[in-house]
């Protein structure tokens, strides 16, 4: 077994803990726990090392992404290994997680103790949505899926129906409905997880068919492979044989000639054989930098969904989702504060009540008051407080509009200036902690007249595309 090799007066298993120091070091503590930490290390025979690998799709991923660093790295520390070899262990990543002793993978031992096996089994993101991924999608191109991004688990509100309707409309369609979908939103709004839901939906509804979900950086690096090892037929076969092409955060193909080539005749092959393509990116296509005219051109010319920034309806009904799906009764108030106070996205609001929650459990304090809520932020409040000022939102909303700050804080009530006024304040309701008197007082003006002109942005951003596109783009500026 791999623990009774000894050389240099260390086990192999001593070397595999200083092996995977070192990959730690190189690609940071989010790829290892995702994708190393998981392994664990099996038998020794002949020179060929066994890894453990808990799911058939994580084993596709070591071998593509690290396969020959880790053996590269392991023959410097032993020369006796000639080989690794990645083996898939069926429900290993449950026995691991809780350190339980795996006879075929013998490295990890740790006998199982007389207390019961805990009930909710919480695994990391990447060992979760391997395992729920397995043999779902194309597991040679895919990345997985995360099993909480569901149409189920998707909290839908003003800002975000038009996009939600139209994934759902691709998703039970078994005909072509929109091609491309093009779903655009800042950061953390949730196009990843409609992407995902409408993945998971197709597959529920016809486990035949072929679906392939990555990233825009997945895919250049998959090119750029097929090119090095003048491989690219094949790389064509995989992509233009697929039934539904999902490519996220296309953005980042901005600059990259040669991959959008590929991509732009990937794109229009499948488009010819009717194929459903969905693409995401934080911009719409017009917007994207980078991309040739002629890409852009055909990104848009499906249907072209917008995620709205979150409004506090939609952030209340997304805690209490969250909240419910863990077990718990958020109190109004403390529902009402982060909503308030946590604006700019939906995954850091879900971060900070992750955290309350968490406080809350480990120190066995099973109410979650407004005070201990605020009292744990503080840190993360203060932060937010130091993003973006009134005087910053004032100044490049103005600046926008073509108009002075000047006139903004004026008595003016012509339209070409009480609408960049409206927009400001309601930016500054969104990305600030800053109450309604003090925005008002910023602007010369009471709590309610910013009342007013923040539920005025929010029905023009529905109805008026052009302010939307404003709003956004404002937006972006201020939290870049």
């Amino acid at each position: 077994m791999a623990e009774d090799l000894i050389v240099n007066g260390s086990s192999v298993s001593e070397q595999w803990g200083q092996v995977c120091e070192q990959l730690r070091g190189e690609i940071g503590d989010t790829a290892f726990e995702s994708w190393l930490k998981p392994l664990t290390v099996g038998t020794f025979s002949d020179g060929t090392m066994n890894i453990c690998v808990p799911t058939r799709f994580m084993r596709n991923w070591v071998i593509t992404n690290y396969s020959d660093r880790i053996h590269k790295i392991w023959e410097k520390k032993n020369p006796n290994i000639k080989n690794i070899n990645f083996i898939v262990q069926a429900g290993q990543d449950i026995m691991q997680a809780h350190g339980i002793y795996s006879p075929t993978c013998p490295s990890l031992i740790k006998k199982i103790s007389s207390s019961p096996m805990p009930q909710n089994i919480y695994q990391s993101g990447a060992v979760a949505a391997a395992n729920a991924n397995d043999g779902i999608l194309n597991d040679s191109l895919s990345v997985p899926l995360n099993p909480q991004y569901t149409f189920e688990n998707f909290v839908v509100g003003k800002t975000n129906e038009f996009a939600y309707a139209a994934a759902r409309k691709v998703a039970e369609s078994r005909n072509i409905s929109f091609n491309p979908l093009f779903l655009y939103s800042g950061v953390g709004l949730g196009k990843t997880h409609l992407m995902h839901a409408i993945a998971w939906h197709i597959k529920q509804q016809d486990p035949s068919r072929n679906i392939v979900y990555l990233s825009a950086e997945r895919f250049m690096c998959k090119f750029v492979r097929a090119l090095r090892y003048k491989d690219t037929a094949a790389f064509k076969e995989q992509f233009r044989s697929v039934d539904v092409l999902m490519v996220d955060d296309v953005q980042f193909m901005g600059g990259k000639d040669f991959t959008q080539k590929e991509f732009f005749y990937t794109f229009n092959s499948l488009i010819e054989e009717g194929r459903q393509i969905i693409i995401s990116a934080d911009k719409s296509p017009s917007d994207l930098e980078g991309i040739e005219a002629r890409l852009k051109s055909r990104l848009g010319c499906g249907l072209v969904a917008d995620i709205h920034p979150t409004d506090f309806d939609l952030r209340i009904g997304i805690l209490n989702s969250k909240a419910k799906q863990m077990g718990l009764d958020l109190p109004p108030k403390v529902a009402e504060f982060l909503a308030t106070k946590i604006t700019s996205n939906i995954r850091e609001l879900e971060g900070a009540l992750r955290r309350v929650i968490a406080h809350s459990q480990l120190l066995n304090d099973n109410e979650i008051t407004l005070d201990m809520t605020q009292d744990i932020l503080k840190d993360m409040l203060r932060s937010f407080d130091k993003r973006t000022t009134i005087d910053e939102i004032q100044k490049k909303v103005a600046e926008h509009f073509n108009i002075s700050v000047r006139e903004m804080q004026s008595s003016r009530r012509a339209r070409t200036v009480a609408r960049p006024r409206q927009i400001a304040m309601y930016l500054a309701k969104q990305l600030t902690s800053r109450s309604l008197p003090e925005i008002g007082r910023k602007f010369d003006r009471d709590h309610t007249t910013v009342m007013h002109a923040v539920r005025k942005v929010e029905e023009l951003i529905m109805e008026d595309v052009s302010l939307a596109e404003n709003v956004a783009t404002l937006r972006r500026a201020l939290e870049a």
